[in-house]
């Protein structure tokens, strides 16, 4: 079975998302530094490729509906998603992404209060580390994960891209 993708053109960027076995396992920005290894993890633990979307497949039909589902929460009609969802990574790295969807849209915070939640208050690293790891962006909120003093913090798509997320969800930062 292969990974299904198409281009999704966000108003702050270009993302590549992609469907396995019905599932949403890829929502990541084209120009961010870490995608080509986030690529390669997901094609390897899948054991599959990646291929573009003919629009005659089944996950034809859930790449339209993340495309919808998107556009809606660019234009601040939705603040939460319903798609499913197929995270892959180690363990601790799904551990901290089902953190991450509990924080609330309009919420900021902290990798050392997502530590915390999780039970690991020391391993802020490590945490951080899951948060850039994490392929399912907006609909795993990682954008929404910034430092202690409210300043941004670095993010996969870059931080232009993370500066227009917390605009469109309302979310007070501070520039560095």
């Amino acid at each position: 079975m292969d990974i299904i993708t198409r281009t999704y053109n966000s108003p702050c960027g270009e993302m590549l998302i992609g469907v396995y076995d019905g599932k949403l396992c890829l929502c990541e920005w084209l120009s961010g530094k870490s995608n080509d290894a986030i690529h390669r993890r997901i094609c390897r633990e899948l054991k599959s490729a990646m291929v573009d979307d003919d629009g005659q497949t089944p996950e034809s039909k859930v790449l339209d509906e993340c495309s919808r589902q998107l556009d809606e929460y660019f234009r601040g009609e939705r603040t939460d998603f319903s798609l499913p969802l197929l995270t892959v990574g180690t363990e601790f790295q799904k551990h901290v992404w089902s953190e991450l969807m509990k924080v609330p849209y309009g919420t900021p915070l902290s990798y050392g209060e997502l530590a915390r939640r999780i039970g690991m208050p020391s391993a802020v690293r490590a945490v951080a580390n899951a948060n850039g790891a994490n392929a399912i962006s907006i609909f795993i909120p990682c954008h929404r994960i910034i430092g202690t003093d409210r300043s941004l913090t670095g993010y996969g798509g870059g931080l232009p891209a993370k500066r227009y997320l917390l605009d469109v969800e309302g979310i007070a930062y501070r520039e560095q």
